[in-house]
């Protein structure tokens, strides 16, 4: 067992499924940055994180925000490709992507404009 820490952006939003036996599952990829011999280097880490803890967080796994996932490591082989695995059991969220209702809307509260026939406007 190797367990390992990722720090990164999420590529897309996570996905919320149900197996047939009923576990809840979430699943997204991280987007790991490093410089290998002064060259970036992308490393792509596919997460999953089971039940209730991944039912609550999927809503804020969303794209772009920046993530520490802590988990066990595995590795797949497929087509002459080596894939990351982390079965996740540490999330934390460190800012960024988007949420529900940000899209341009305004949380911030607004007064009425103020003009000089105003009484408390000379106070």
């Amino acid at each position: 067992m190797i367990n390992t820490v990722v720090t990164g952006n999420l590529g897309q939003d996570a996905e919320l499924r149900t197996t047939a036996n009923g576990d809840v599952l979430c699943s997204f990829s991280v987007a790991s940055n490093s410089k290998v011999k002064g060259e970036k280097v992308t490393t792509w880490v596919k997460c999953t994180l089971w039940g209730k803890r991944g039912e609550a967080l999927s809503q804020y796994l969303t794209k772009g925000t920046k993530v520490a996932v802590a988990g066990e490591l595995s590795l797949n082989e497929y087509n002459d490709k080596t894939y990351l695995n982390l079965n996740v059991q540490q999330v934390d969220l460190m800012g960024g992507g988007k949420r529900d209702g940000e899209a341009g809307e305004s949380t911030a509260k607004k007064s009425k404009p103020r003009d000089e026939d105003d009484d408390d406007f000379w106070r």
